[in-house]
């Protein structure tokens, strides 16, 4: 397949530059970030729905598309919602995406008090302001990687693929062994049909329609778009009345570069926190919001309205969604649920995420990034012009988001292989999700553990023939460092393990 991306393996960066910017000056790249934009503000905005839903929904569609043009609109819809998810969290106090669940502790507060338009403003403002940064942090860092790249071989990306299930078990605080359970339910999925080197069957039960194995969008659009179109439908209606709004928010907006420190070292959280797979948004939130706090001169005012805590909170999970991209780019590993879906459609078109995309793709990479920055741009400028207008999506009845989302996944799923199991398929899958929401249990590990199984596999058999002891696995730096890595997060989970007991034990 003809990549439709040009060839630049040593271009100047003036020359990369010029090639990503050639790359994204097309109508169907403006489409499909005008449209990630703005749908991803809408869909964000609407309690219920979220990215995770949307985006299950839409990946079948973007089979069809060109790989930039299918990212972009993911990505839109990824990054943009986390900004309208802000709208409802500070006017009503429902986040409209579980990320904004700390935006609720200072902004409805502050609407309480009155200033709901000077939240809102601060909150797009510090959105804006992480996701920029991290953009700009992650395009200034796209250089070493490309250096960096190289040196990860099989055995190197088998390693980062095991540091990030560790990563994606111990980030479940309080639920690691669920969370590990789940995990290897996820792996065990992979394994299901005819294995690709020898063809063997594995726990197909001689049943013929599992010989091609369970579909990885199957068990996507059934653990989060069928299971939460499930709930909707069977919860109490909840349709909203649209609240009132007075004042400017685009005055607010410039707000934020009173608390340029918060914001910068929100943005740097959740940077930091994003590259690394199996952490996420709400890890780089809390820290950043405790840093914060820990810095502010009225800490007391921290979940009483305080507009450092929404700064904190805003800049740091709105900068995670470029740094996700980098071990999904660099190592085709994703970090979260989001970027395990965006992996399906590289492979779709046939493009492998990893060390030779940096190698040789700069442009393409670049060009990525580019649209991230001009969807933070887009997204902030519909926010500040239409915020009013938007204000009537948190009336749509529950009940009839519900009927929409289970009416488009089948169609979705069934358009995928012309299959009515894989629907039956997705629908258990949704059932399950519904059970694993009811109990309290994450649903992320399954998806991580298919796509990170299928990876380890993979690299495990190109390793093998190279590996006569087991000390051939860490006779290179780079699986050196990933190996102390590995003992490293496995000795402080341990080590909190161990303090947490001693002190239920001192207390008890």
């Amino acid at each position: 397949m003809q990549k439709p991306w040009p060839q630049h393996p040593e271009a100047e960066p003036l020359d990369i530059l010029l090639a990503a910017l050639a790359t994204i000056a097309r109508l169907d790249v403006i489409a499909a970030l005008l449209i990630g934009s703005i749908g991803g503000v809408v869909i964000g905005a609407v309690p219920g729905v979220g990215p995770a839903v949307a985006i299950a929904i839409l990946l079948p569609a973007t089979f069809g598309m060109d790989p930039l043009v299918g990212l972009t609109l993911l990505l839109g819809i990824y990054g943009s919602s986390l900004y309208g998810g802000s709208i409802p969290a500070i006017l009503i106090n429902t986040p409209g995406t579980p990320v904004n669940a700390l935006t609720t502790y200072d902004g409805y507060p502050m609407t309480q008090a009155g200033q709901a338009p000077r939240a809102l403003g601060l909150a797009f403002g510090a959105s804006f302001v992480g996701g920029m940064i991290a953009v700009i942090a992650l395009i200034l860092f796209s250089p070493v990687l490309a250096r960096i790249a190289p040196m990860f071989g099989s055995r190197e990306i088998f390693l980062a693929a095991l540091l990030g299930c560790i990563m994606v078990v111990v980030a479940h605080r309080g639920q690691a062994l669920a969370a590990g359970a789940l995990l290897f339910f996820g792996i065990f999925i992979h394994t299901v049909g005819m294995e690709a080197n020898r063809y063997t069957m594995r726990f197909t039960f001689d049943q013929p329609w599992l010989t091609q194995g369970i579909d990885l969008i199957v068990v996507v659009l059934g653990l989060f778009a069928i299971s939460q179109a499930f709930i909707l439908l069977t919860e109490p209606e909840r349709a909203g009345k649209v609240p009132t709004l007075q004042g400017s928010v685009a005055r607010s907006f410039l707000e934020v570069f009173r608390y340029k420190r918060t914001a910068a070292t929100g943005a740097g959280c959740g940077t930091a926190m994003g590259i690394i797979p199996g952490v996420g948004e709400f890890v780089s939130q809390f820290l950043s919001y405790t840093f914060a706090r820990n810095r502010s001169k009225t800490p007391e005012m921290f979940g009483k309205g305080a507009p450092e805590g929404l700064v904190a909170s805003e800049s740091a999970n709105n900068s995670v969604p470029p740094a996700a991209m980098v071990p999904l780019l660099a190592l085709g590993i994703p970090g979260e649920e989001l970027t395990a879906m965006m992996l399906t459609v590289f492979y779709v078109h046939n493009v492998i995420p990893g060390p030779a995309l940096f190698q040789n793709n700069m442009d393409f990479v670049i060009a990525l990034y580019l649209c991230l920055a001009i969807l933070n741009i887009l997204a902030l400028l519909f926010l500040l012009s239409a915020t009013r207008p938007l204000l009537r999506v948190l009336a749509v009845p529950s009940r009839f988001l519900g009927l929409v989302i289970l009416t488009l996944s089948f169609v979705g799923i069934y358009s995928l292989r012309n299959s009515v199991i894989d629907c039956m398929v997705a629908g258990a899958f949704g059932l399950l999700g519904v059970m694993l929401k009811r109990l309290n249990l994450p649903t992320v590990p399954i998806i991580l553990g298919i796509v990170l199984g299928g990876i380890m596999e993979e690299r495990l058999r190109t390793s093998l023939p190279r590996i006569r002891s087991i000390w051939d696995w860490v006779d290179r730096p780079v699986s050196q460092i990933i190996v102390a890595l590995i003992a490293l997060v496995l000795a402080l989970h341990v080590w909190g393990l161990w303090k947490e007991w001693k002190g239920r034990k001192t207390h008890g």
